[in-house]
C-alpha cells in the first residue's frame, strides 16, 4: 500500500488473511497470550522485511548507506496500516469484536 501500489488487489489480502490465520490457530491455545502472538508476528515482519531490504544490495556497506531510508519506509507503511486499521475497529468495534475471545 505504498504510493506505487495504493489499492491492494484480493491476491494482497488473501496473503494477509492467510497469515492472520496462523496467528488465529496459535490464539487458539489457552496456553499462549495473545500479545505473546503480536509480538512473534512484529519479529517475523521485521526479519522479513530486513531479509527482503537486504536483497537489493552486494555489500553490506551499501545497504548500511541506505539503511536510514529504508526504516523510514517501513516505519510509514507500518503507520499507515496501523491508524487505517484501528479507525476501521474503532468504525466497527462492537461487530468485530463480538466474535473474538
Amino acid at each position: 500500500m505504498s504510493e506505487s501500489n495504493p489499492m491492494p488487489n484480493k491476491a494482497f489480502f488473501d496473503r494477509a488473511n492467510a497469515i492472520i490465520q496462523v496467528a488465529n490457530d496459535h490464539n487458539q491455545d489457552p496456553e499462549i497470550k495473545t500479545g505473546e502472538i503480536s509480538a512473534s508476528f512484529m519479529y517475523a515482519l521485521t526479519r522479513y522485511n530486513a531479509w527482503f531490504g537486504s536483497t537489493g544490495f552486494k555489500t553490506a556497506e551499501q545497504m548500511q548507506l541506505k539503511k536510514a531510508e529504508m526504516m523510514k519506509y517501513y516505519v510509514d507503511e507500518y503507520t499507515k496500516m496501523l491508524e487505517g486499521n484501528m479507525d476501521d475497529y474503532i468504525a466497527n468495534f462492537d461487530q468485530y469484536r463480538k466474535t473474538q475471545k
